[in-house]
């Protein structure tokens, strides 16, 4: 399945790289997620940080979160 191209990896190196390849779910899943959704319709751009009091504070309240 794996076939090294450059380099000589060790034992450790191929069991880490076989662990997170082994990990993934399968392309047929990912596939059925779609597409990300963006940061434009993300709801959490409605909510706002808090504000803290100090110095420059009243620049930070006009600056988006």
């Amino acid at each position: 399945m794996l076939t090294v191209v450059r380099g000589t990896p060790t034992p450790d190196e191929l069991a880490a790289l076989v662990v997170v390849l082994a990990s993934r779910p399968p392309a047929r899943l990912r596939a059925d997620l779609g597409p990300p959704r963006s940061l434009w319709s993300s709801p959490g751009r409605a909510l706002r940080a808090p504000l803290f009091p100090g110095p420059g504070a009243w620049r930070a309240s006009a600056l988006p979160g």
